[in-house]
């Protein structure tokens, strides 16, 4: 049987009463109370408000995957744990990035552009299509999800071009948006989810609790390296001549 996965979920925390009385517990609580219902999971939560921002070294040193929420407070995130995060994705820790957070310091750091892209606040419907049928992160998920109502993410979508592409949406309004990408950074993987809005019960949809889930468990670190500098290596293998 695998290991317990230790995941902690990362949110600014910034909601107004309408977005609490949808989510008592946060989006960020409703996320790691999905999850753990499929087990495997063990998760911590940490907020923008917290000291250090809710992300000590301590609590680093005991996450497998990181998954961020964020959505009006990037700024506020220091360059400082955007720093230590980094060097924790490329020594293998994983990171998940949800809705927002394509505007967050952490995954722009990542893929090295500005994470652009077009949007619309209508509630339209959205299909997330599943185009990577054989890949552990759609495990379980069928042909398509359908999100009855949500915010349009369109392209042009400013991202490198993803290592796999998992999920094709399709909005009501016609526009369409690659709203499920992975990458490999150094010794880690990162997962970049849209769906997600925090004023529709995206986060209480089977589906994407699900989604979610997999991508936990496809971005587990296979090995971690310290995040040292690389040593002066005084001895050698072979005589030297």
């Amino acid at each position: 049987m695998d290991s317990i996965i230790r995941v902690t979920l990362w949110s600014e925390d910034r909601h107004d009463a309408a977005v609490m009385k949808l989510y008592p517990k946060g989006l960020h609580g409703t996320i790691a109370e999905g999850i753990e219902s499929l087990g495997g999971f063990q998760t911590r939560i940490a907020t923008l408000d917290e000291p250090h921002q809710g992300l000590t070294d301590e609590i680093l040193d005991a996450t497998d995957v990181l998954v961020w929420w964020g959505h009006q407070a990037h700024d506020e995130v220091s360059d400082a744990l955007v720093n230590n995060i980094q060097q924790r994705v490329l020594s293998g820790m994983g990171l998940i990035a949800l809705h927002s957070s394509h505007f967050s310091k952490i995954f722009r750091r990542l893929m090295g552009t500005n994470c652009s892209l077009r949007w619309r606040e209508i509630g339209e419907r959205e299909r997330i299509w599943n185009v990577a049928p054989d890949h552990e992160i759609t495990q379980g998920i069928g042909e398509y999800i359908e999100i009855p109502h949500s915010e349009m993410y369109g392209e042009r979508f400013d991202i490198p071009e993803p290592d796999r592409l998992i999920f094709i949406s399709w909005y009501q309004g016609g526009d369409v948006f690659r709203s499920g990408c992975t990458w490999q950074r150094g010794n880690g993987r990162v997962f970049y989810f849209s769906p997600g809005h925090e004023t529709f019960p995206i986060y209480q949809n089977k589906q994407i609790i699900r989604v979610i889930a997999n991508a936990v468990r496809w971005a587990k670190p296979r090995i971690r390296v310290g995040t040292e500098d690389c040593p002066n290596v005084t001895s050698s293998l072979e005589k030297v001549t």
